[in-house]
């Protein structure tokens, strides 16, 4: 595999022990549907957590929660309305960003929560 591969992996279960030891159930992992994907889905007592892991070794030029483009946002946004469908779920959502930095296993791990919101479609008249 290659390295890059490795190292999102490693950060991917990084994040995932994070959330664990943080009190988070974890519903799913890589969850796909179509073309869709969801890195982790996660829950709180009152809420629906979808996150989305960002992984990059120390002294990458972009830090990991800029590479959450507008368009990756948009299919975050996608898998996770489909998700909720399918699975008949009734919780508010939100939307979260855990960035991963470093090596395995001293990662550098920040929990960006509410990193962004559904855009709001306003209909004009």
């Amino acid at each position: 595999m290659a390295e890059h591969n490795e190292l999102g992996k490693d950060g991917e279960a990084a994040a995932l022990a994070y959330l664990k030891e943080n009190g988070y159930e974890i519903l799913h992992t890589n969850w796909r549907k179509g073309h869709f994907e969801l890195d982790i889905v996660a829950k709180t007592e009152d809420e629906l957590v979808i996150v989305e892991v960002k992984t990059r070794s120390e002294g990458s030029i972009v830090d990991p929660e800029d590479a959450v483009t507008n368009q990756k946002i948009r299919n975050i946004i996608s898998a996770a309305d489909i998700y909720i469908k399918f699975f008949d779920i009734d919780l508010p959502a939100r939307f979260d960003i855990i960035s991963v930095i470093g090596k395995s296993p001293d990662f550098e791990i920040e929990h960006i929560e509410d990193a962004f919101y559904p855009p709001v479609n306003i209909r004009r008249w």
